[in-house]
């Protein structure tokens, strides 16, 4: 395996740093601004100025290795990179989540006539979307569970069911769901669910409450939606009748690369501010970057960070040359292993700043709060150690003494 970076992957690592030092970072304020002033779900202008820059940059969709050329060791550079602003940088390159994983379903599955009706807009930047598959009333981390019901009636299917912490919804431009369901209860259990597209207009679709995470409200919202005989065409079928799982399993491998490096990236700007305020600051006679304490607090930070990173590249490199079945275990891991760091490393800044890192003057707060979510969301971390400890327990070994 060879993580060196290609000079595809060098170059636009490089031109996502100019333009985070030069457009993205500097926007942070202008973006929280708007959003007190206009509510936590207004659309602040300067991501349209910020998403013409990037496309003028040649900085847009580089997710998709149809488009990009990049390789998924290559995007994960980049993917890093944007994680130092998290929630504004990869919309302002069409990467954001879960658009990038709704793109890469209706690349893989969609019909010539979805692709034109919500993929090309997709890549485009016009929309957004949203993927409708957890649940309040069942553990939905085993997607077998999913209760919802996808009735065929003639040429429509009929919609019943609720979902909750669906992302993108609060967003006016969220045109488009990708819903999750049951078609027929009576399969085998990996056969039963089924994947339907439901424009956010259709009459029965009610959207219930946005829900807040640790308190703060996501700019796009995650929101609870309630089905009450919903129709849809049966065109509106994403690929065949029981293949809901399996397009939901194709979506998460390429996914988890992004999550993972952009918490990465969130790490990595948690330390530079951490490493910052020790030098600055002073207790009991010099600075805090002179007392062991601290120095510890810094160097397992950078023994974790890079740790992380070293497993997400060889995931990502495993699904570019086995694809994302090869990567199983390692794909699971990266989304126990990595936001565990984010976590330990912003809580460790936040130590270091002290209340200073508990209120919204730094980003910290805020980041510690998606951290923790990056736990939970794509399944919770005991599922993937269980996915884990089910690959360990077959595995062969040489000698056992």
């Amino acid at each position: 395996m060879d993580f060196a970076p290609s000079a595809a992957a060098a170059e636009y690592t490089e031109k996502m740093w100019d333009f985070m030092i030069s457009h993205v970072l500097p926007a942070e304020k202008e973006w929280h601004a708007y959003l007190a002033e206009h509510g936590e779900h207004a659309y602040p202008p300067i991501m349209d100025e910020l998403k013409a820059e990037a496309q003028r940059r040649g900085l847009w969709n580089l997710f998709l290795p149809q488009l990009s050329g990049l390789s998924n060791l290559e995007y994960a550079q980049v993917a890093e990179v944007s994680g130092w602003s998290p929630v504004i940088a990869p919309e302002a390159i069409n990467c954001q989540a879960p658009d990038t994983g709704n793109m890469e379903t209706l690349e893989l599955f969609a019909t010539p006539e979805q692709r034109e009706r919500w993929l090309e807009p997709l890549l485009a930047g016009r929309i957004r979307s949203a993927f409708a598959m957890t649940e309040p009333e069942v553990a939905s981390s085993d997607a077998t569970n999913i209760a919802t019901s996808i009735v065929r009636d003639g040429d429509e299917y009929v919609i019943n069911g609720r979902k909750w912490w669906i992302t993108g919804v609060a967003d006016e431009r969220c045109e488009i769901f990708i819903v999750m369901g049951k078609t027929d209860p009576e399969a085998a259990p990996h056969r039963q669910q089924s994947m339907v597209l439901v424009p956010r207009d259709t009459p029965g679709l009610t959207i219930e409450r946005h829900l807040p995470v640790f308190g703060y409200q996501d700019q796009h919202g995650h929101s609870e939606l309630v089905f009450d005989d919903v129709r849809v065409p049966v065109a509106n079928l994403l690929a065949e009748e029981g293949d809901g799982f399996k397009i939901a399993q194709a979506r998460l491998g390429p996914g988890r690369i992004h999550h993972a490096m952009r918490a990465i990236g969130m790490a990595e700007r948690a330390l530079a501010l951490m490493v910052r305020r020790a030098q600055e600051r002073v207790a009991f006679g010099k600075p805090l970057a002179e007392q062991g304490v601290v120095q510890e607090l810094i160097a397992n930070s950078r023994l974790e960070i890079d740790q992380a990173r070293l497993l997400v590249q060889k995931a990502a490199w495993l699904i570019d040359h086995h694809g994302a079945r090869g990567a199983r275990t390692e794909i699971a891991a990266i989304k126990v292993a990595a936001p565990k760091v984010a976590c330990a490393v912003i809580d460790r800044a936040i130590e270091v700043f002290g209340a200073a890192g508990v209120s919204d003057d730094t980003p910290l707060a805020y980041f510690y709060a998606w951290a923790r979510v990056l736990r939970i969301v794509d399944g919770p971390d005991a599922v993937h150690r269980r996915t884990m400890a089910q690959q360990e327990l077959k595995r062969e070994r040489p000698f056992v003494g």
